[in-house]
């Protein structure tokens, strides 16, 4: 990485977490992902899910023929994990090279989550192969379980799931994403390289007073896992500031339309592709850390999923930026992470 106080040219940053959901909403969303990121991780739970090859072979082709022909993008898919799913489909799937990985979901644990998992018992045989394969599984690390506090789950999880899957299945690669605890940061370090995070801008921005304000919910800010006290947000920014190369960037961006946000019962998720890469500069830069910024975005990803890394680069200026209060999809809104705030960082010749 080549960085002065004005400026920072890294390798091509890709993003190991995305929501790019389907239909009209992709082909308004993508871009802001294909722009920037050189691959990224995309993640299964639509409506139907992704499922099996046919579903994902089908997903792709929707979103390569929309690509810009200017973007050099690769999307990576991933498998939505139930208990049906065959051992054969799944192995078939890695090794064409269509699924990246399967992702887990504890049933009803966040949005179109209630084809997940009801016990890890269930899909033994599937964690079996994936181990023997080498084939990483994405987990959503929380609990769904109504009497273990909203701020608690992911901790609860990690102590009654993970501990238990990693000690059943040394082997297995897994990603813990999108964490937000100490709990959380401490078990990735305390274990061997198969166990990696994604960390996403918003938890290390922000923490749940941002969320809840005296002035009322800001529901821009609500996703899950929900944001944590401050003193997880601090640990998240202690691991990314240290250099671990178990710490990787993934946003997690998660679109809703405007309405769906502000609404008696607001959908959980961020929309954060316009302004991640400059929101994760921006922390980086806050904590004295700018040497670990190439690594986290561009380097530690693709080291874990045993892929190349990517051959161009991406400059980002030091040049104040105010982000749109919100980006018009037909005759809807989507509200961009940050909307309406001034950052210091911005991407030269953003195509």
């Amino acid at each position: 990485m080549n960085f002065t106080t004005k400026k920072l040219i890294i390798r091509r940053p890709d993003d190991w977490h995305v929501h790019l959901r389907d239909g009209y909403l992709l082909t308004k969303v993508l871009s802001y992902t294909s722009t920037i990121y050189g691959r990224a991780i995309i993640m299964p739970n639509l409506s139907p899910p992704i499922t099996n090859i046919a579903y994902g072979e089908s997903y792709r082709n929707r979103i390569l023929s929309i690509i810009k022909n200017n973007h050099s993008f690769k999307p990576l898919m991933t498998c939505y994990l139930t208990e049906s799913l065959n051992p054969n489909e799944v192995e078939k799937g890695f090794k064409s090279g269509l699924f990246a990985a399967i992702k887990l979901y504890p049933i009803n644990s966040t949005i179109n989550s209630s084809y997940g998992i009801k016990k890890i018992t269930f899909i033994t045989k599937i964690l079996e192969r994936m181990q023997k394969i080498n084939m990483p599984l994405l987990i959503h690390c929380e609990t769904a379980d109504f009497k273990i506090d909203i701020f608690d789950r992911e901790s609860y999880f990690i102590d009654n799931v993970i501990k238990q899957l990693h000690k059943q299945f040394p082997e297995l690669k897994m990603v813990m994403e999108h964490i937000t605890t100490k709990t959380a940061v401490d078990y990735v370090k305390s274990t061997n390289e198969k166990i990696g995070a994604t960390i996403t801008p918003h938890h290390l921005m922000f923490n749940r007073n941002n969320l809840l304000t005296n002035n009322g919910i800001y529901p821009h800010l609500y996703c899950l896992p929900i944001l944590k006290s401050k003193i997880h947000q601090q640990a998240l920014r202690e691991a990314i500031s240290s250099g671990n190369k178990k710490f990787f960037l993934g946003t997690d961006s998660a679109p809703h339309f405007r309405h769906l946000k502000e609404s008696g019962c607001g959908c959980a998720g961020i929309f954060t592709s316009p302004t991640a890469l400059l929101a994760y500069a921006t922390v980086f830069e806050e904590l004295n850390a700018l040497e670990y910024f190439e690594s986290f975005c561009s380097e530690n990803g693709p080291n874990f999923y045993g892929l190349s890394l990517n051959k161009d680069t991406i400059t980002l200026v030091k040049k104040p930026w105010k982000i749109q209060n919100n980006i018009s999809i037909g005759q809807h809104s989507l509200i961009p992470f940050l909307a309406g705030t001034i950052i210091n960082w911005s991407i030269e010749n953003n195509a």
